[in-house]
């Protein structure tokens, strides 16, 4: 067995999970998830159990649990979680496929009645992660090779932005927030895909942060009128087929909102995914994913 690596750094964890060095970093710090040994140099190293664990943990965020409650469990607790999120896997390709059905057919009441069985065993921020999002990627996927025609993908996404606007609603009325910071969800001139958008809306209310939600095609010299009321905000956009110039639209955030500070703007999207987030202005933090936010909200 000598030949079969048994340390690892915290770089090949970042590669065989797929998680940030920075993020794992975070886990260790606030929640315990792995315990590294480390050289003499001070160098973090990582046996084959933590190398266990965070795949295990990895798996189950992917999945949308939540890293503080995953924190709680014990390891084998975790492991018997996996192996119960794992044994779902058929329920979730049913779904996945009962709503492909659904959108073919133009039938709401087949999406209805697959969403509230799924409610019986599952979190709407589960059913989000797990079955919405691979059926999202999949229309995109239909749409692009013209198995799809657009019509079939506006209907199954404005059912889907119904429940995140139901569940918004819920939230709202029983929120108690945890934090004063202010974020400013909007999306540039003639960017109208809000889905995502609304998405990351709603992960902040569940962590009990203050959001202003002001929706699609939004000037950025409009939003001016805000910093009247509110001075400090941070920003988020999800770029999809807008803007066309990307640097445009940074230089002019800044123009228009940064003229007496420096405030932030989170960026997402399709058309961020290629860019260098370490060669950004300060006030720009770009996101490849909303899962890598949402374990900052932690």
């Amino acid at each position: 067995m000598e030949h079969i690596k048994q340390n690892f750094s915290i770089k090949d964890l970042e590669h065989l999970s797929g998680i940030k060095a920075h993020t794992i970093r975070i886990w260790e710090k606030r929640y315990n998830i792995l315990t590294p040994e480390r050289t003499d140099t001070n160098i973090r190293t990582y046996d084959i159990s933590n190398l266990q664990k965070i795949l295990n943990v990895t798996f189950l965020n992917e999945h949308g649990y939540k890293i503080s409650r995953i924190a709680k469990l014990s390891d084998e607790e975790i492991s018997s979680m996996v192996k119960n999120v794992a044994a779902t896997a058929s329920l979730q390709n049913r779904a996945i496929n009962s709503f492909k059905v659904a959108m073919i057919n133009f039938d709401e009441s087949l999406f209805s009645k697959t969403y509230n069985k799924l409610l019986e065993t599952k979190t709407f921020r589960q059913i989000f992660h797990e079955i919405f999002l691979p059926l999202l990627e999949e229309v995109g996927l239909l749409w692009q090779t013209d198995t799809l025609n657009p019509v079939h993908e506006h209907f199954i996404v404005d059912l889907i932005k119904h429940k995140l606007y139901f569940n918004i609603a819920l939230l709202k009325e029983n929120i108690q927030y945890t934090d004063e910071k202010l974020y400013v969800l909007f999306l540039p001139e003639n960017e109208i895909h809000d889905l995502g958008l609304l998405y990351i809306n709603y992960e902040l209310l569940l962590s009990g942060r203050k959001t202003i939600f002001l929706g699609p095609s939004m000037p950025l010299k409009e939003m001016r009128y805000i910093l009247e009321i509110h001075p400090d905000p941070a920003f988020i956009s999800y770029l999809t087929i807008t803007p066309r110039d990307i640097d445009e639209f940074i230089t002019e955030f800044k123009t228009e909102l940064c003229t007496d500070k420096i405030r932030k703007l989170n960026l997402f999207g399709a058309k961020i995914q290629n860019l260098d987030p370490s060669n950004q202005p300060e006030y720009i933090k770009i996101y490849k994913s909303i899962t890598e936010f949402t374990n900052e909200l932690e």
